[in-house]
Parts: structure tokens; C-alpha cells; sequence
């Protein structure tokens, strides 16, 4: 088994003028599920934006590649964090054998990160 991995990063201060001054933003690029869990928290949005990034970036792909409403992170009953794609980030995903994901999310005041691993078979 081998992995690939993608990371990303964004200045919170520049997400949330960017919320400020496009509102309908959050709903191009996140699904309905991510916008109410995370119940209003910018960082906490920004965070998930890392992840569409960063698995992006996992998949060999740039922006445009897939839709951001594809790439959707969710949280377990525990609270972890999950990958869920759809459409043609999933089809991508597979092409590259990407059989398993994890994800780490984390942000301060300034900056939000996301870091996604993907288990590749074969």
C-alpha cells in the first residue's frame, strides 16, 4: 500500500472579508450538510475549505478540476472529521486507487490548516 497526501492553509482574517463581502460564497462552496454543522463559525468553514483544497491537491488536480460541493467534509458521531466525494472527485479518486482517507483539521485566530492522507491500493 502506498499513500498520497495533500495539505493546505488559509488566512482566516482574508476568508471571513471574503464571507463578508460574497455571503452567497458559503453556499457555492459547501454543501448544506457542512454550512449548518459548523453553525455559523467562519474557522470552522475555512477549515473545511482547506480540506477541498488539500484533497485537491491529493488528487493531482487544480482548481476547476471538480466542484467544491464534491469534496465534503463531515464529522462521525464522535466527532472526527470524514471525506465524503461525490461525482467526479470520487471518480478521481478511484482512477488513482485512493481506497481509504483520514483528515486532520485544526485553525487559531489567523490560520486554518487541513491535512488529508489517502491509503492507495496497489
Amino acid at each position: 500500500m502506498n499513500i498520497r497526501t495533500g495539505i493546505d492553509a488559509v488566512d482566516l482574517p482574508r476568508f471571513r472579508l471574503a464571507l463578508q463581502r460574497t455571503p452567497q460564497m458559503s453556499r457555492r462552496l459547501f454543501t448544506d450538510d457542512e454550512v449548518q454543522s459548523v453553525a455559523g463559525r467562519p474557522e470552522s468553514l475555512a477549515a473545511r475549505f482547506c480540506v477541498k483544497e488539500a484533497t485537491m491537491k491529493l488528487l493531482g488536480v487544480g482548481l476547476g478540476a471538480v466542484r467544491f460541493q464534491e469534496i465534503e467534509t463531515l464529522r462521525l458521531a464522535s466527532g472526527a472529521p470524514v471525506l465524503r466525494l461525490s461525482g467526479t472527485a470520487a471518480r478521481l479518486a478511484r482512477d488513482c486507487g485512493c481506497v481509504e482517507f483520514a483528515l486532520s483539521l485544526t485553525h487559531t485566530k489567523l490560520l486554518a490548516v487541513a491535512h488529508v492522507v489517502a491509503l492507495i491500493e496497489g
